[in-house]
């Protein structure tokens, strides 16, 4: 096979927003297709009519945009396909790979419990199986496939290696129910052999359902794809990734404030490996990701390492970049848009705001200094910060700066001349400094602050705080 060719998918099921789990494994189809460049493509698995709803859907597409993981071409809906689906169970059953089966449900039930209570497997083996069509009864029915007795099946998985079931272990599974619809394992492997699907990458949750599914490819004479079944992720503790681990759909990150870059970073590292490399962009990702790299242990959600990884790209993030992901947080958490004012003095600022935040969050409380305007509510410690005793050195320090060179070198002398004066450290006028600045104690360097807000405003902000 060679790389051009390479198809893959994602197929989630609609159930209300899309799981951090489900994103990672969107992400690694994503970059299987997108780094050789092959097709990704996405199915809706809305077969389950009760849960399927529009809006569900919505949320699974708006989480895969906002994780800039384009699809191609248009979203397939599993439900729409039912029709294809039942046309094959149709020529199965004229094939001979699958039969009518006319036991109910009770005497299913009732072969079950006498195996149980014998000791015998309860794997249902249904006498219609070789029935002569002559003798079937006019009666409801559904569609099993013929699954073979004897030998084994072989799951030559990429992730997990080969994974061998044996064939008296698999039942003859319903294809087609008794009102005519199609069930989940016949859907997915017509879906993924009309979708041209090469790689189907996806959790190992679904490992047995893949010795099942092969019984219905090679009943068609179909090409098996390539399978990698992922591991699943585990929270701190070792236990499946559950709500009390925290958040769980895409959503909720995303209103955390965490960069979408490093998002990405973190979920690519999440189960996969490139040598020691923890930070890389987007574009090594794509370069670098294969199948090999993928651990056969489930990853454990760290929400420490996703903060220092978001930290890290939010320190080498461009400003322009990081601007239009700092309008994206505020519109997609209800807050309101940035004043043209407020978006230049971000823009102005960014290089001071950038080296220690985790967070969009915590970026923009650090540039509280050019989102507020004046007069500045100071909070609990800076108001502390601003006792009289700082209050008359700040008036004394002002006409220093009226005729300072606004310089980083000539504000530092000025400062230090005025604190030396009174026989105290730089440091310690900082604070008085930063809560006349900024209204708060935690703010990126008085320097940096002034340079950012220029004389004019500097001066107007300690006029405010030594009234």
């Amino acid at each position: 096979m060679t790389d051009h060719q390479v198809v893959t998918r994602f197929a989630p099921s609609p159930t209300g927003f899309l799981h951090i789990g489900g994103a990672r494994t969107a992400l690694f189809n994503w970059l299987y297709a997108r780094g050789r460049g092959g097709r990704f493509l996405l199915r809706i698995e809305d077969t389950d009519r009760a849960r399927s709803t529009p809006e569900a859907t919505q949320a699974i597409r708006d989480g895969l945009a906002w994780l800039g993981l384009d699809h191609d071409g248009d979203a397939v809906s599993q439900a729409d396909r039912a029709p294809r689906h039942a046309e094959i169970a149709h020529q199965m059953l004229a094939a001979g790979t699958a039969f009518k089966c006319f036991a109910t449900q009770e005497e299913i039930a009732a072969f079950r419990e006498a195996a149980k209570a014998e000791g015998r497997s309860s794997l249902y083996r249904s006498p219609w199986r070789d029935a002569d069509p002559a003798d079937h009864p006019d009666a409801p029915f559904v569609v099993r496939l013929k699954a073979p007795i004897e030998g084994e099946t072989v799951i030559a998985d990429r992730v997990q290696g080969d994974v061998t079931m044996r064939n008296d272990q698999l039942d003859d599974m319903v294809i087609l129910r008794s009102d005519g619809t199609p069930t989940y394992m016949l859907a997915v492997v017509v879906d993924d052999h009309d979708m041209g699907v090469t790689h189907v990458i996806r959790g190992d949750d679904h490992l047995v359902n893949a010795a099942r599914q092969m019984l219905v490819y090679r009943a068609m004479g179909w090409d098996v794809p390539v399978w990698a079944h992922i591991p699943l992720i585990h929270g701190p503790d070792g236990k499946k990734l559950s709500k009390r681990h925290g958040a769980l759909g895409v959503e909720e990150y995303r209103a955390m404030g965490y960069p979408v870059e490093g998002l990405r970073n973190y979920l690519t590292r999440l189960g996969w490996s490139h040598g020691d490399d923890e930070v890389f962009t987007t574009e090594q990702a794509l370069e670098w990701f294969d199948l090999d790299g993928i651990g056969k242990a489930p990853a454990r959600f760290d929400f420490k390492k996703l903060e220092n990884v978001s930290g890290q790209h939010i320190a080498m993030a461009e400003d322009a970049a990081l601007l239009h992901e700092i309008e994206g947080f505020l519109a997609a958490t209800g807050a309101p848009d940035l004043t043209p004012a407020q978006r230049s003095g971000l823009t102005d600022a960014l290089y001071c705001l950038k080296d220690r935040a985790k967070t969009i969050p915590q970026l923009l409380e650090k540039g509280h200094f050019v989102l507020a305007s004046r007069p500045l509510e100071p909070d609990d410690a800076a108001r502390k910060a601003l006792d009289s005793v700082s209050r008359g050195i700040l008036r004394e320090l002002t006409p220093h700066l009226q005729t300072a060179n606004w310089q980083r070198n000539d504000l530092e002398e000025a400062v230090g001349a005025v604190a030396e004066a009174h026989d105290t450290k730089l440091g310690k006028l900082a604070g008085p400094l930063r809560a006349a600045l900024a209204g708060r104690s935690v703010s990126p360097s008085v320097f940096d602050m002034m340079l950012v807000i220029g004389r004019e405003e500097t001066l107007a902000r300690l006029a405010d705080a030594t009234e």
